[in-house]
């Protein structure tokens, strides 16, 4: 059987665990002196203590006073009417105004009527009523680009490059859009319940999509009067 392994180093190592180790480091030494029981903790013992508290002494030397050394004269006397002066102070002071307040449950418990969102304070306002600075604005600028685009329009058909569609035209238009949807709208209403192919999912695709266009055609058509076209 072979020997098992001892490092050389082994000894050196417990040594110096044993040195590091601290003996009775949770119960104690062995050996130790009980306390003495007259000294034993007294109340407020580990408070800082504060000095001792003299009485405060107001320094007199070297202050100056500029209270004049003179006596004053005693017994002077005034001519003013203090009563009547009162009277007219308070003839001439002008009533608080009542402060408006909400009592709102029957124990009384009052409170401001302003802050409370009863009162409407909005239609008080100085501004209240009036169109705001930037609808005006906004109003000016759309008006002054329609201005702009009317100026375009008639320049283009002076020079003949844009057309402007007649009423006869324009409702020739809208009828022939409707009556190509008219006609997608019967062959969609005809395809097969069941779609299973993907020929027949591919030709629904298509005649959704066309309608769709027409739809948006007949739509853009319907809310505009003018219509103008260019010309090659």
């Amino acid at each position: 059987m072979p020997r098992r392994y001892h490092s050389l180093q082994r000894k050196i190592v417990q040594k110096d665990w044993d040195r590091k180790k601290s003996a009775h480091k949770t119960m104690g030494l062995p050996k130790v002196e009980p306390p003495c029981p007259k000294h034993h903790l007294l109340k407020h013992s580990k408070e800082p203590k504060l000095p001792e508290r003299k009485p405060y002494k107001v320094p007199v030397e070297g202050i100056t006073t500029s209270i004049p050394s003179d006596k004053p004269m005693m017994g002077l006397q005034t001519k003013k009417n203090f009563v009547q002066a009162n009277i007219i102070d308070v003839q001439m002071l002008v009533p608080k105004k009542p402060v408006p307040i909400l009592v709102d449950t029957r124990r009384g418990n009052k409170m401001l009527l302003e802050p409370s969102g009863l009162l409407p304070t909005l239609l008080y306002r100085k501004d209240f009523g009036k169109v705001p600075d930037y609808l005006i604005r906004r109003t000016e600028e759309e008006k002054k680009a329609q201005e702009d685009y009317d100026a375009y329009v008639k320049e283009r058909i002076r020079q003949g490059s844009m057309k402007m569609l007649t009423e006869d035209e324009r409702n020739s238009v809208l009828s022939g859009l409707k009556q190509n949807w008219a006609e997608l709208n019967h062959a969609y209403q005809s395809l097969s319940i069941l779609i299973d192919t993907i020929s027949k999912q591919n030709h629904k695709e298509r005649l959704e999509t066309k309608m769709k266009k027409l739809e948006q055609d007949i739509d853009k058509i319907e809310k505009h009067k003018f219509i103008y076209i260019p010309q090659n």
